[in-house]
């Protein structure tokens, strides 16, 4: 008999027929006579309710029906007699797919009980099989295909941009290397120096920070691409913001400007984010639900501003803000908390990094909608921002959110190649590494706007998890590379 996904079971349109649903029994509780079974199959976060009359079945068999076992359950679906549910299942017969010892089952986060996150991290190939890992996996799928939809729908190409590089796209190193030369015996140049002429790829070579380099070659050709890979920083970094290999989301589009880029951006956030909350409302529910009991356990100070199905609908139902650097400098300046000194980092002038807790006062408090701040100092931003006729300040964007500050980062791109030379010299980076970037601005320059998202900075948002390793699957950070 096929079997049929406990999402759809649970909608009763089977209610009076018997059906086949197989999954992972979450608990086991009853008497010696009958055993209520919650049963997932990973298609929803709801389980479905077994019955099994224990005496219909022999001894051992039903002994085998504990936590953590897969099992195939065939039988009639029937209005559940209890509440909780509105339909169970009545077993009739039962197979046992894949033991799970009870004595293996107490050494993991399968038994039944709250476990920390720190907990579920340690047994990553387990917590799949969590209601908040379940959840945040599904929102994450959500996204990941509401991203290729949206830039499908719209006309853009999907470019896949190399994994090992030669470049730093971001001139600020931090990069992993990538070579087949033996480390215990490299062969060396003239000047005693690691000679990667004989390494497989004839240079050194690195993997990617980001395919925004070669997202723009293509956008010169094709019009408006998008890049949507990973990447990585060996980023020696601890914080709850930071992983080794990630993925991010690089849109770039001929003959855009910086508003346009805005406009973009702003249409595109909005879009994906209503997708996950139209298509992902029970995951949504449970995972807001999770987020208020948390933050009854904290102090006032460290609760969150808005409970998380509010900051979701506060970006979808606001206009944006927009305002250049220069005048939130002069807000934030003026601002209380920096008048007060609450601010960790004061504003004082002009030139300043703004961090978290600021753009989080411009979103949270001042506007009371997302922002987007531009025309940053060109010595904080990246050497491929169009620089702007003050001579001081480039054409990039930052789009902030309640909650956790910056989530895109953008730009229109410096098209202009006596520019462009300025920036990379700013930076130090030696013009034979991008010689291909710079030939594009002798060969039909245009101008061209994009802007990058990291995607596990997204998933966080939606899914209110407050640590990046809680929305990739296997996290890689320093020290840690299991699984």
């Amino acid at each position: 008999m096929r079997r049929t996904e406990v999402k759809s079971v649970l909608t009763g349109a089977d209610e009076g027929n018997k059906v086949n649903v197989k999954g992972w029994i979450r608990t086991n509780r009853g008497s010696k006579n009958v055993s209520f079974i919650a049963l997932n199959d990973g298609s929803t976060i709801k389980n479905l309710q077994v019955v099994v009359d224990n005496d219909k079945f022999s001894e051992d068999l039903v002994k085998r029906l504990g936590t953590g076992a897969c099992v195939s359950f065939t039988g009639d679906l029937v209005a559940s007699q209890g509440s909780g549910q509105a339909v169970e299942l009545l077993a009739e017969t039962i197979e046992v797919l894949g033991d799970a010892d009870p004595e293996d089952v107490k050494l993991t986060i399968l038994q039944p009980k709250r476990h920390t996150l720190e907990k579920l991290r340690e047994q990553a190939h387990l917590r799949f099989r969590t209601n908040t890992f379940g959840a945040v996996f599904r929102v994450r799928n959500a996204l990941a295909y509401a991203i290729h939809k949206y830039f499908n729908d719209k006309g853009y190409v999907y470019v896949n941009t190399p994994i090992i590089t030669g470049s730093d796209a971001e001139g600020a190193g931090e990069m992993f290397q990538v070579t087949t030369l033996d480390l215990k015996n490299a062969p060396l140049n003239d000047q005693k120096e690691v000679d990667f002429e004989q390494d497989f790829f004839g240079k050194a070579t690195n993997l990617t920070v980001s395919g925004q380099l070669e997202a723009e070659l293509a956008a010169l050709a094709l019009g408006k691409v998008y890049t949507f890979g990973p990447t990585f920083r060996a980023e020696n970094s601890n914080t709850t913001r930071h992983v080794a290999e990630f993925w991010m989301i690089e849109p770039e589009v001929a003959f855009a400007d910086l508003n346009e880029n805005m406009d973009i951006a702003e249409d595109f956030l909005k879009y994906v984010i209503k997708y996950a909350m139209d298509n992902c409302s029970d995951d949504l529910e449970f995972l807001h639900k999770r987020e208020v009991d948390a933050d009854k356990q904290k102090k006032a100070e460290d609760r969150n501003e808005l409970p998380l199905l509010e900051r979701l609908n506060f970006v979808v139902q606001n206009e944006f803000e927009r305002l250049t650097y220069t005048e939130a400098i002069d807000l934030l300046r003026n601002s209380k908390p920096n008048k007060k000194k609450r601010f960790q980092y004061l504003i004082e002038g002009w030139g300043a990094d703004l961090q978290s807790e600021h753009e989080r006062y411009l979103v949270e408090k001042k506007f009371k909608k997302p922002v987007i701040l531009t025309d940053y100092p060109a010595d904080i931003k990246a050497f491929y921002m169009r620089q702007n006729d003050d001579g001081k300040t480039v054409r990039a964007m930052d789009i902030l959110f309640p909650g956790i500050g910056e989530i895109v980062g953008g730009s229109q791109r410096e098209e202009r190649l006596d520019k462009l030379k300025e920036g990379i010299e700013r930076f130090d980076i030696p013009e034979e590494h991008i010689w291909w970037y710079l030939e594009t601005r002798k060969l039909g320059t245009a101008p061209h706007s994009g802007f990058g998202l990291g995607f596990e900075r997204l998933v966080m948002f939606v899914t209110g998890m407050t640590n990046i390793r809680d929305v990739i699957p296997f996290p890689r950070t320093p020290k840690n590379a299991e699984f």
